[in-house]
């Protein structure tokens, strides 16, 4: 999704000296760049560990892409309306997460918001809005209360046709998670997963450092809002600077207000940092839409979470 803030990675220490070095490499996954930064002994056991992270990424949208049509989120996309449909455990908690988010935001965040994705193209392809009509018959089929989930049998059942699921807003920062999760498991001792701006980090540099993590201001590019110092943790960023459709001189954002099923608007972009990556990109996204007040008093509920609002000019 993403990020309006290109979070970037400040390496200041040289690792000369140490005998762990940085070592990088960069991948395409889940239709967005991937960095993974990695300190290590060598090069060959580096390159080992970057195939393995890579394959987990490439398993993880295996399990919740909606866009391949093998996928088990794609059958129960293809199935609303008409069965419920088995899934892993994975992907049941994933989304029973999801609808607990929405729980949490009285709608504000919705997976099923994927039903919109034919309305509103932000590809540049986009020369008019939507009519009105159009959007409120696309909000029908949007509604988290209409995904049932069954704990026992691990089946998940859309109850309208035309309904469908996706985890653009929250399925990269759950990627990093895995990833970050999995390199720790093998005894990487520090690194970043970095999911297109959505990160999760751990450890530190070669010199016992943190990582330093630099938000850049979306308005001036050449200038930081603010730098973070990280030994563990995640940062995520959602907003519309760099994902968008410009129509009549408007730039309207791709995040969408559930409820409306219009482009939220107010703020230009939300940095969120604390735990898990996952969780970031759940805050991060729905206080776009909330807005600054709402989406302040959403943040309260959670004191381990920071964020960064920035309001459009």
């Amino acid at each position: 999704m993403r990020s309006l803030f290109t979070i970037s990675f400040i390496l200041l220490s040289l690792t000369y000296g140490f005998s762990q070095q940085i070592f990088k490499s960069q991948t395409t996954q889940m239709g967005s760049v991937f960095e993974f930064v990695l300190v290590e002994n060598d090069s060959i056991q580096a390159q080992q560990y970057f195939q393995l992270v890579k394959d987990e990424i490439e398993r993880i949208e295996n399990l919740i892409s909606e866009w391949r049509p093998h996928t088990q989120i794609s059958q129960i996309n293809q199935n609303a309306g008409i069965r419920p449909v088995q899934v892993d455990r994975e992907v049941f908690e994933l989304t029973h997460r999801a609808i607990h988010y929405s729980q949490l935001t009285d709608g504000a965040f919705d997976i099923s918001i994927a039903a919109l994705d034919k309305i509103w193209l932000f590809d540049g392809s986009m020369e008019q809005l939507p009519a009105d009509d159009v959007i409120r018959s696309s909000v029908q089929h949007v509604g988290y209360q209409h995904i049932i989930l069954d704990n026992v049998n691990s089946t998940i059942f859309l109850k309208k046709k035309g309904m469908k699921i996706g985890f653009g807003s929250i399925g990269k920062g759950y990627a990093a998670d895995k990833g970050k999760e999995l390199l720790q498991s093998l005894g990487v001792v520090g690194g970043i997963v970095n999911a297109s701006g959505d990160l999760a980090v751990w450890g530190t540099q070669p010199d016992r450092k943190p990582w330093k993590i630099g938000i850049r201001n979306p308005f001036k590019g050449y200038k930081m809002i603010k730098v973070l110092k990280l030994r563990d943790g995640a940062v995520t960023t959602s907003g519309s600077n760099e994902k968008f459709a410009e129509i009549g001189d408007k730039r309207y954002s791709h995040i969408i207000n559930p409820k409306t099923g219009w482009p939220s608007t107010g703020l230009t972009s939300v940095t969120v940092s604390g735990s898990s990556a996952e969780f970031a990109n759940f805050l991060s996204t729905s206080i776009m839409v909330l807005g600054k007040r709402k989406g302040k008093k959403l943040l309260k509920e959670f004191p381990d979470y920071k964020a960064i609002i920035v309001k459009d000019r």
